[in-house]
């Protein structure tokens, strides 16, 4: 059973998404979080102290969502390639992703070149705990699952967030493809 306060935060947050979507995140302030969720300002603060909280908590959940909760881990090296793609994939697609980069490019950067996010981390955790069983299978090639994962992480966070400047030579499916190679011959069990 959920509770009131985690119904409250999805509410919350599910308005965060909406505001965002329709006016992006420079002109969303907490009051149009609030009027849009239905509840005072004040009762939006008992859960984040300002509006950017809402916005790093937002993203966060948009992004977790995105990982594989139930798949399993990939036996061989096509099936954690493949993951991994799908994954990068589904984060390019978000609405958000596309929300951001058109109207806040300043908070892709600031993740970019300042600081890892708590989604960075969890992707990064998720991904080298994946890597680590793709070793033990000796699918994925030898090394420290971490420094694997963040290599990993460069490569696919890079090509999302630069998916729309190369997207007259890498429409879609092109753009899977070449990011499955990429990453097929970075983790491959003969890749040095």
């Amino acid at each position: 059973m959920v509770d009131a306060a985690h119904e409250t935060e999805t509410a919350i947050l599910d308005a965060a998404l909406a505001e965002v979507l329709a006016h992006g995140i420079r002109r969303t302030t907490a009051s149009d979080i609030a009027r849009r969720c239905g509840i005072a300002r004040q009762t939006l603060y008992r859960y984040w102290p300002d509006a950017q909280a809402i916005f790093a908590a937002l993203v966060t959940r948009e992004l977790v969502a995105a990982l594989p909760a139930d798949a399993a881990d990939g036996a061989d090296l096509e099936g954690t390639v493949g993951l991994l793609v799908e994954t990068a994939d589904r984060i390019r697609r978000m609405p958000l992703v596309d929300r951001l980069r058109d109207t806040d490019p300043e908070l892709f950067a600031r993740y970019i070149l300042d600081r890892l996010g708590t989604s960075q981390r969890v992707i990064h955790a998720e991904t080298a705990r994946r890597l680590a069983a793709g070793q033990a299978t000796g699918a994925v090639r030898e090394g420290d699952p971490a420094r694997l994962a963040a290599m990993v992480l460069l490569i696919t966070q890079s090509a999302v967030q630069s998916a729309p400047l190369v997207a007259e030579w890498l429409p879609a499916d092109a753009w899977r493809a070449e990011l499955g190679a990429a990453l097929r011959g970075y983790l491959g069990p003969k890749a040095v």
